[in-house]
C-alpha cells in the first residue's frame, strides 16, 4: 500500500470511531433492547462530562486482570463532590467507602473497579491520585471508592499484581467519548453466565417531555444465573444454567454504575440504583448467595454539585426532581443496564488463563439465530 493509501485509510478509520465501535455491539446486530433511545455512543459517556479509563494487564499463562476507572467529572472531585448513591443486590463483596457515600450521599473521588483482591491496591492508587491534585494540599482523608469481581478462574488472583501506580494509570488514561468494552480493565478475566464476562456500557436518552435526561450505566460482568437476551432463555438453549451442574456455578459478582445529568439527590439516586438490579434480572441474573452485586448511582448535574470549602453555616440550596418526575429515570435505568450486560458478553472473546482454563466467548451468531423472531416483531 502507498503512502497516499495509508492516509486514506488512517482519515476513514480516524472519521468513524461510531462505526467501528457498533460492529460487535447487541444492538448493531439486530437485538432488540426496550423503548427508549440511546445517546449517540449508547455508553456512560454520554452522560456529559463522565470520563472512563481502562488498564489491561495480561502476562504469560497467568495473568488476567486490570482497572477500569470511573470520574464523574474531570475536575477535582474531592472539591467538588458529586450526589450519589449506593445499593446492595447481594453484599457478598468488598465495597471500599460504601459508608461514607450511604451516610454523606456524596462521591468525592474517582471510581475504581478492579479484582477482589486488588482493591488495597485501588484504594492506594485513587489516594495517591487525590492527595496529588491541585488543591489538595491539606487533604488528609479521602474517601476512595473502589468495586471489585472476583476473576481468579482465569487470573492468578493471589499473586496481587496490580499496583497502585497501574490504579493511578488507568484514572489518568480516562477520557470521555467511546469506552472499549469486553476483556479490558476490569472485565480482562470475568466469567458471566458460564460464558467470558467484561465490561458493557448504555444509555438512554428521555424524550424533551420527560425532561431530556441521560442515564449513562457501566458493567463489570462476573455472575452466573440462566442468561437471558430479549426474552429467549439462552442459557438454556445452550445448556448452562445454575442447576445443570451445579448450583455454585451461578455465584460471582456484578458492579454497576450508573450515572445520570438529571438534577436528582442521593434519595432518589438510590432509587435508580434500585432499578439497575431490575435490569439485571432481565438478564437472568439471580444475585445467587455467593454474588457480590453492587450499584453505584451519581448525578453529574453541576447545580448539585457540593463544595468542600463552603463557609460554616452556608446554606445548600438546589433544584431536584419531583418524585412523580422519577419514573423515566427508572426505566431508563432498567434499558441501559440490561443492554450493557449483553454488550459486555457480545464484546467478550474467547480467553485462556490460569492453569491453562479456558472460558469460550458467548456463541453470537447462534444466540442472534434464535433471537430473530424477536428483532422481526419490533422492526
Amino acid at each position: 500500500m502507498n503512502k497516499k493509501n495509508w492516509i486514506t485509510l488512517f482519515l476513514l478509520l480516524w472519521s468513524a470511531p461510531s462505526w467501528l465501535f457498533a460492529q460487535n455491539r447487541a444492538r448493531e446486530l439486530g437485538v432488540p433492547f426496550g423503548v427508549l433511545p440511546t445517546g449517540k455512543l449508547n455508553a456512560i459517556t454520554d452522560v456529559s462530562g463522565v470520563k472512563v479509563g481502562h488498564l489491561t494487564k495480561i502476562e504469560g499463562e497467568q495473568v488476567r486482570t486490570g482497572v477500569t476507572a470511573i470520574l464523574p467529572h474531570g475536575g477535582n472531585l474531592f472539591q467538588e463532590k458529586v450526589p450519589a448513591a449506593i445499593f446492595v443486590g447481594n453484599g457478598f463483596g468488598k465495597l471500599a467507602g460504601v459508608t461514607q457515600v450511604q451516610e454523606l450521599g456524596t462521591i468525592e473521588s474517582p471510581i475504581i473497579l478492579t479484582n477482589t483482591l486488588s482493591v488495597a491496591a485501588g484504594i492506594e492508587g485513587v489516594l495517591r491520585y487525590s492527595l496529588s491534585q491541585e488543591g489538595n494540599q491539606s487533604v488528609q482523608s479521602v474517601n476512595a471508592v473502589v468495586g471489585e469481581t472476583n476473576d481468579g478462574y482465569l487470573n492468578d488472583i493471589r499473586g496481587m499484581h496490580l499496583s497502585s501506580e497501574e490504579v493511578m494509570k488507568a484514572i489518568l488514561s480516562s477520557q470521555e467519548g467511546i469506552v472499549q468494552e469486553g476483556n479490558v480493565g476490569a472485565g480482562t478475566g470475568t466469567v458471566c453466565f458460564g460464558w467470558k464476562g467484561g465490561i458493557g456500557t448504555a444509555s438512554r436518552k428521555l424524550p424533551e417531555s420527560m425532561g431530556g435526561y441521560t442515564v449513562g450505566v457501566l458493567v463489570q460482568t462476573n455472575f452466573g444465573g440462566n442468561l437471558q437476551i430479549a426474552g429467549v432463555p439462552v442459557g438454556q438453549k445452550l445448556g448452562k444454567y445454575p442447576f445443570k451442574d451445579a448450583l455454585e456455578k451461578s455465584d460471582g459478582s456484578c458492579m454497576i454504575i450508573v450515572a445520570t445529568d438529571a438534577p436528582v439527590l442521593d434519595r432518589n439516586l438510590e432509587r435508580i440504583a434500585q432499578r439497575a438490579m431490575m435490569g439485571l434480572a432481565k438478564t437472568g441474573g439471580i444475585a445467587s448467595n455467593g454474588s457480590g452485586d453492587y450499584v453505584i448511582a451519581f448525578s453529574t448535574a453541576e447545580g448539585l454539585r457540593i463544595a468542600h470549602n463552603l463557609p460554616s453555616g452556608t446554606l445548600q440550596r438546589s433544584s431536584t426532581l419531583r418524585n412523580d418526575d422519577m419514573t423515566g429515570l427508572f426505566l431508563a435505568t432498567i434499558e441501559a443496564t440490561e443492554e450493557a450486560i449483553v454488550n459486555s458478553l457480545f464484546a467478550a472473546e474467547t480467553m485462556t488463563g490460569k492453569e491453562g482454563r479456558k472460558i469460550e466467548a458467548l456463541p453470537k451468531q447462534q444466540v442472534l439465530e434464535w433471537i430473530k423472531p424477536a428483532y422481526d416483531l419490533q422492526k
